[in-house]
């Protein structure tokens, strides 16, 4: 029996690039409420007392950027001046381009605003059709913005981050190894209470009961303590967390980053459409894992290959899938945007806790509605 580890890792809202991230779609957001059409590739950076806004906006509308930072900082929970980054006192700078014309002569044609490849994955591990690993660590970091927002556990502070290990054996997941759990604290509490917190208020509601076994082991704040954090202990950054955005690692990442850019960018219309197809062909029953790699060349429609892996648990050839999906989806930029409704203000709320395997009326990419057409 083949046995093996595999672990995965999620940040809260409050951690630094996950920070930069929810800005840099906020102002995506602002753009595509009021001129669908905006070409938008905004970068955010974030340290003690900064942030910088920066990136290619081209738009017919007037976007407030300061006061879109100002709001997201705010509701992410950095309210104290203590913390070292809030929102009332932090500087907001901003340095806005319009797009480069040599990249608008491509889309404009309708073709890729870039060359790359992206991935998308779909399994029967979960009810979420992703990776176990990366499904329990959401929960964990989702769990712990819980308590802290509701006061359950109100010396909690904005910045935190989990990590979840998980023994498989026959490729099932069969149980958890390892659990860490980092969260920001107020200076006055001691690390044995925050533990013991942890243990009872957050870990006990993430990880069903069934994965965890007397061997389980539970790190909570491995130092001992979390006071700095947040951009005064980490500067953050647009695009640092895309493992963490889809699948854990479990199978290959493009390198494209998705926040901050609007769908002209295959970066990140391409991975939704990449899920979507995945998620479609499990759904409908032709394997029990698919990966799809979409690659496009920068002003050309038609992706210059779709590649298709089941890995084994096809029930046809992976080539005869690959015909299929090419005849069931359009998967040109402007057929993904139109299929997938792209052009709306839906963006912040993919910044945290992943951008698939969230049953969000929001999530196009997450709906199953061409198994039959597949099948």
């Amino acid at each position: 029996m083949s046995s093996f580890v595999f672990s995965s890792e999620s940040v809260t809202e409050g951690h630094p690039d996950k920070i930069a991230d929810q800005i840099s779609d906020a102002v995506l957001d602002a753009v595509m409420r009021d001129d669908p059409e905006g070409r938008v590739a905004c970068e955010t950076y974030v340290t003690t007392g900064l942030c910088l806004v920066g990136g290619e906006i081209t738009t017919s509308t007037y976007v407030d950027i300061p006061s879109v930072a100002r709001g997201v900082i705010k509701s992410i929970g950095y309210t104290d001046a203590a913390y070292g980054f809030d929102y009332e006192t932090c500087a907001v700078i901003t340095t806005i381009d319009r797009q480069s014309p040599d990249i608008a002569m491509g889309v404009n044609t309708h073709g890729a605003g870039d060359q790359g490849m992206m991935f998308g994955y779909a399994t029967r591990q979960t009810e979420e059709m992703m990776p176990l690993p990366i499904v329990l660590a959401h929960r964990l970091t989702h769990r712990l913005a819980e308590v802290r927002k509701a006061g359950t556990l109100g010396y909690l502070r904005p910045d935190g981050k989990a990590q979840v290990s998980v023994r498989y054996e026959n490729n099932k997941p069969k149980s958890v190894e390892t659990v860490v759990v980092s969260c920001q604290h107020d200076p006055t509490m001691a690390h044995k209470e925050i533990a013991e917190d942890i243990k009872r208020e957050v870990i006990a509601h993430a990880i069903p009961k069934h994965l965890l076994t007397g061997g389980t082991r539970m790190f909570v704040n491995p130092t001992g303590r979390f006071v700095i954090g947040g951009p005064q202990g980490d500067a953050g950054l647009t695009g640092r967390k895309i493992i963490v955005d889809t699948y854990g690692g479990w199978v290959p990442h493009g390198g494209g980053a998705f926040s901050g850019k609007d769908p002209t960018k295959v970066d990140r219309s391409g991975a939704y459409a990449a899920r979507w197809v995945a998620k479609n062909v499990v759904a409908a029953g032709l394997a029990e894992e698919c990966m799809i790699q979409i690659a496009y060349a920068i002003g050309v429609a038609e992706p210059v290959s779709v590649f298709v892996d089941t890995r084994g648990t096809g029930k046809m050839p992976d080539e005869e899938l690959e015909a299929r999906i090419r005849k069931v989806f359009d998967l040109t930029p402007w057929g993904i945007i139109s299929a997938l409704d792209l052009r709306r203000p839906i963006f912040r709320e993919t910044a945290t806790y992943g951008h698939f395997g969230r049953s969000l009326d929001t999530f196009t990419w997450e709906k199953t509605n061409r198994t039959g057409e597949l099948a």
